[in-house]
């Protein structure tokens, strides 16, 4: 689909027979990957029909299509750091109790 970081373009249809507040999101080759949700649409078109300057990218696949990072006004989209996740080399080795040195 895309990669981490790549930029995609917002796209609106005020056309659209069902939303016409939909907003398409292209991938930087122009592949349709999906819409902005409906809930973030209309704000979303209304700031790209005013004018105001908007960049977004590519942050990961999801099971419902992709996550987008969207900035405004010059600002630029950024990446959340990576999550690091501590993995238990053992996770079925349990020490002995210890009793204290009385």
């Amino acid at each position: 689909m895309c990669a981490p970081g790549e930029a995609v373009t917002l796209v609106p249809e005020p056309r659209n027979p069902v939303d016409p507040h939909a907003v398409m999101v292209l991938s930087a080759r122009g592949v349709q990957i999906g819409y902005l949700t409906a809930d973030r649409a209309a704000w979303i078109a209304g700031m790209l029909r005013s004018g105001r300057d908007v960049a977004a990218i590519f942050q990961q696949a999801t099971a419902m299509g992709a996550a987008i990072r969207i900035a405004f006004d010059g600002a630029v989209p950024v990446l959340p750091r990576p999550v690091v996740v501590q993995v238990d080399p053992d996770p079925d080795f349990w020490p002995d109790d210890l009793p204290p040195d009385d």
